[in-house]
C-alpha cells in the first residue's frame, strides 16, 4: 500500500493488511500521527482524537444524503491515548462523504457536550460540504460533513518568495466582491478564477502581494437577515467552519474530491507574475458561536479544551463574534500549526495575516501572557520560517498591543496607530504632526526592539474594516443604516473628512479636493517606511457610500464597481506611479550605506527646520538618502506634506553644487491634470518651493528616476 496524496509522503510504502470486518468494511489500526482523512492506494485512514470522549463512530454518506449508509465504531483496541484510527479498504473517495460522533459525558457546568446523536464535521477537514452554492442554506436538518480530497497538483519547482516585508505592497482584497460585480468583466465573477482573470491588471497597478480576505470554509448564510429588501449575507467570513479547508462557494466549478485545485492554479500564477498570497486566517473564534450557537465540530469533540470557558462553562468572548478559541492550550496549539503548515506546504502560500492576534496571547482563563507559547512556536516553527508572519495586534475584549506584540523579530504588525494618526494629520490636524513624522518614518519608537523597525509595521490608512479611501474624503459620519442595526455598528472613530459635502455631490471644487485628499495619502503611504497596504478599489475611488462596516453587505455596496475605473483614471495612474517610485527607490524602504554627497540617511523637517517638529507644524518634510549599489549612485528622495489650507513655502535640503532638485510628484498638479512626472518630464526646483494648501509633493536630485 502507498500513501498517494501527502505532500511530504508520496509514495512512502505502507505494508498493511486488513484485520477485521466492522459494518462490511475490512478495517485495521490506521496511522494514528496522521490526522484527518488520508487517501491510500487501497483505502483511506481516518484518524481523530478527543480528550474527555469516551466512544467514537465514522458515519459514511452517499453524497447529499441526510443519513449515513454505513456506521464503523472504532473499536476500543483502535484507540491510543486520545487518538482513534482506522483504516477502511475498498472505498472510492468519490462516492461518499464522512463525519464522525463521538460519546462522553454531558455536563454545560464543566463545559462538557458530548451527545452520541450529533454528527460532528472532521476538525482537519480538508473538504467541507453542504455550502458549495453561494448563498445558499443547508436545508434543515442536514450536517456539515466532509470529503477525502485527492492532491495531485504539480507546483513546479519554483522556490519559496525571499522578499522582505519592506519590499512588498500589499493589496487587501475579498475573493466574491473582488470581481462579483458585472463591471468586472470576467467569465467568472466572484470567484478565484475571476481573480486569475484580473492579473494583468495587478501586474499593471504594479502591487506584488495580495492579501486575502478568509478563504477557509465559512458560512455565509449564518445570522442571514432581510433589510430593506436586501438579503443580507456573513458576506466577510469571518466565521470559519473548517480550518483546512477551502471555501468551495468561491470557486468557478465544483471539484469533488480535488477541493482546492482551482485555488492553488491561483497561488502558481499569481506566483509565476511575481505576486506573493498572504492569507487573512481567523483563530480567535469559529462558527459555533456561544451556549445558544450550533454544534458543528469543535464543541462535541472538547468544548472545554478548544474554548476559553468561564468556571460556570460559558464562553468568553474576547472575540466579539460569541465565543474565544483557547489558543494555547496544547490541543488547540498543535491544531493551528498542522493548520498552517498545511496551507505552506499544500498550497504554498507566502503569509499569514491573523484577524484579533491578541487573543492567540490570552491564557485559558483570558488573562495576557508575556511569552506566549503559540506565538513563540509560530516564530520558530522550520516550516513556517519563511513565511511573513502579521497580526492585527489588538482584540475586542481591549487588548491593544500595536508595538508591544511578543514578535520574537519574527512578527509583524498592522499598525493602527499608523492609520490613526496618518488620517488626522492628513485632514489639518497639525497637533499629530510629531507622531505623524514618527509614523512614516518607520515607527522606530514602537519596533525597534521587534523586528528591524520597517519590516515590522504594515502601513494602512484603509482596509476592508471601516471607510474606503472615497469615503474618507466624502463623509464625515458612518452611513450604516443598510446593516439594519439603526446605525449603531461600526466605528465612529473614523478620523475622516468630507471635504465639504456629505457623501456624492456635483460641486467640482470639493471633488477636486476629495482626489487630491486620496492623491496625498497615496504619496505619504507609498513614502513611508514600512510595508505599505491598501484596500481593493481604493487606487480607483470605489466607494462603499459611506458604509465602515460592509461585513453584510453582498451587494454593490461591497462589490468593487470596475466602471470607476475607467471614470477615475487619473487616479489609477497616480497610484501606479506611486507604487513604482517606491520600488525604484530604496532609500525610502531601508537605509543604505551613506550617501557619496553627504547627506544624512533620514532627517525630519518642520516649521523650524530640521528636527523641529511642534504641534504647530502644517508642512513636514522628510529626506531619505543613501548609496544604492546596485544603480552606482545615490538615492536620495525628499517628502513634502503640507496639510494648511492655504499656500505654504518650504526650502529643500541644501544640496551639494553638482546636484539639483527635480519635482516628481506634486498632488495639487500643474494646471493641466498633471500630478507626477517621468523623468525627462520633471522640471529642475531652486531651494524654495512653494505648495498649495493641502498637498504633498516629492523631490528627487539629478539622476534619479
Amino acid at each position: 500500500m502507498k500513501i498517494i496524496n501527502q505532500e511530504s509522503a508520496k509514495s512512502v510504502p505502507v505494508s498493511v493488511l486488513p484485520l477485521r470486518e466492522i459494518a462490511g468494511f475490512p478495517v485495521r489500526p490506521g496511522l494514528y500521527d496522521m490526522n484527518g482523512a488520508t487517501l491510500l492506494q487501497d483505502g483511506v485512514n481516518f484518524t481523530v482524537h478527543t480528550h474527555s470522549g469516551t466512544a467514537c463512530e465514522l458515519l459514511l454518506f452517499n453524497r447529499g444524503e441526510k443519513d449515513p449508509y454505513a456506521v464503523l465504531p472504532f473499536p476500543e483496541e483502535y484507540k491510543i491515548g486520545n487518538v482513534y484510527s482506522m483504516i477502511v479498504f475498498g472505498l472510492d473517495i468519490g462516492e461518499f462523504e464522512y463525519a464522525y460522533r463521538v460519546d462522553g459525558p454531558n455536563d454545560p457546568g464543566a463545559g462538557l457536550l458530548f451527545d452520541r446523536d450529533q454528527i460532528l464535521l472532521d476538525p482537519y477537514a480538508k473538504a467541507v460540504t453542504g455550502q458549495s452554492v453561494w448563498g445558499e442554506k443547508q436545508e434543515p436538518g442536514c450536517t456539515y460533513r466532509a470529503r477525502v480530497v485527492k492532491n495531485n497538483f504539480d507546483w513546479g519547482d519554483m522556490p519559496q518568495s525571499g522578499r522582505e516585508m519592506s519590499d512588498l505592497v500589499i493589496y487587501e482584497l475579498h475573493v466574491r466582491g473582488f470581481t462579483r460585480h458585472s463591471s468586472s468583466g470576467v467569465a467568472h465573477p466572484g470567484t478565484f478564477a475571476g481573480i486569475l482573470e484580473k492579473i494583468p491588471y495587478l501586474k499593471d497597478l504594479g502591487v506584488n502581494a495580495v492579501e486575502l480576505m478568509p478563504v477557509f470554509e465559512f458560512d455565509e448564510t449564518m445570522g442571514g437577515r432581510e433589510v430593506n429588501g436586501r438579503k443580507l449575507l456573513d458576506y466577510w467570513g469571518y466565521n470559519t467552519v473548517g480550518f483546512f479547508a477551502p471555501n468551495t462557494s468561491y470557486t468557478a466549478g465544483l471539484e469533488y474530491n480535488r477541493e482546492g485545485t482551482e485555488f492553488k492554479n491561483l497561488i502558481r500564477t499569481l506566483h509565476e507574475n511575481g505576486i506573493e498570497v498572504i492569507l487573512d486566517v481567523v483563530f480567535n473564534h469559529t462558527a459555533e458561536g456561544n451556549e445558544k450557537g450550533p454544534v458543528i465540530s469543535f464543541k462535541g469533540f472538547d468544548n472545554n479544551i478548544y474554548y476559553m470557558l468561564t468556571p460556570d462553562g460559558y464562553y468568553y468572548n474576547f472575540s466579539g463574534c460569541g465565543n474565544t478559541l483557547n489558543c494555547n492550550h496544547p490541543i488547540v496549539q498543535q491544531m493551528i500549526v498542522e493548520c498552517l503548515r498545511y496551507w505552506t506546504v499544500d498550497y504554498r502560500v507566502d503569509g499569514f495575516r491573523f484577524d484579533l492576534a491578541s487573543i492567540l496571547g490570552r491564557n485559558e482563563d483570558g488573562s495576557p501572557m508575556n511569552n506566549p507559547p503559540l506565538l513563540q512556536r509560530l516564530a520558530f516553527d522550520p516550516i513556517l520560517g519563511n513565511v511573513k508572519l502579521i497580526a492585527e495586534a489588538w482584540d475586542a475584549g481591549g487588548l491593544y498591543q500595536v508595538g508591544t506584540f511578543p514578535a520574537w523579530k519574527r512578527w509583524a504588525e498592522w499598525n493602527g496607530k499608523y492609520r490613526d494618526t496618518l488620517r488626522e494629520f492628513l485632514k489639518g490636524g497639525t497637533w499629530a504632526a510629531g507622531e505623524a513624522a514618527r509614523r512614516i518614518t518607520g515607527s522606530g519608537d514602537l519596533y525597534n526592539g521587534h523586528y528591524a523597525g520597517y519590516n515590522s509595521s504594515v502601513n494602512f490608512i484603509t482596509c476592508h474594516d471601516g471607510f474606503t479611501l472615497y469615503d474618507l474624503y466624502a463623509y464625515n459620519e458612518k452611513h450604516n443604516q443598510e446593516n439594519g442595526w439603526g446605525n449603531t455598528d461600526g466605528a465612529d472613530d473614523n478620523r475622516s473628512w468630507n471635504c465639504g459635502a456629505e457623501g456624492p455631490t456635483d460641486d467640482k471644487e470639493v471633488l477636486d479636493l476629495r482626489f487630491r485628499m486620496m492623491r496625498n495619502a497615496c504619496a505619504v503611504l507609498m513614502c513611508s517606511r514600512g510595508t505599505p497596504m491598501f484596500f481593493a478599489g481604493d487606487e480607483f475611488g470605489n466607494t462603499q457610500l459611506g458604509n465602515n462596516n460592509a461585513y453584510c453587505q453582498d451587494n454593490e455596496i461591497s462589490w468593487l464597481n470596475w466602471e470607476l475605473l475607467k471614470e477615475n483614471e487619473d487616479l489609477f495612474g497616480f497610484f501606479r506611479f506611486m507604487i513604482r517610485f517606491r520600488m525604484n527607490h530604496p532609500a525610502i524602504r531601508r537605509d543604505l550605506p551613506g550617501a557619496v554627497c553627504g547627506l544624512p540617511a533620514l532627517t525630519v523637517y518642520g516649521n523650524g527646520g530640521e528636527n523641529r517638529v511642534d504641534d504647530g507644524t502644517a508642512a513636514l518634510g522628510i529626506l531619505y538618502a543613501g548609496y544604492d549599489r546596485k544603480r552606482g549612485r545615490d538615492d536620495v528622495v525628499y517628502l513634502a506634506v503640507n496639510v494648511y489650507w492655504e499656500d505654504v513655502n518650504i526650502q529643500l535640503p541644501e544640496l551639494p553644487k553638482y546636484l539639483d532638485w527635480y519635482a516628481v510628484v506634486n498632488t495639487a498638479g500643474d494646471g493641466q491634470s498633471r500630478f507626477c512626472y517621468r523623468c525627462g518630464e520633471r522640471s529642475r526646483v531652486d531651494s524654495g518651493f512653494r505648495m498649495r494648501p493641502r498637498s504633498v509633493a516629492v523631490f528627487t536630485v539629478n539622476g534619479n528616476q
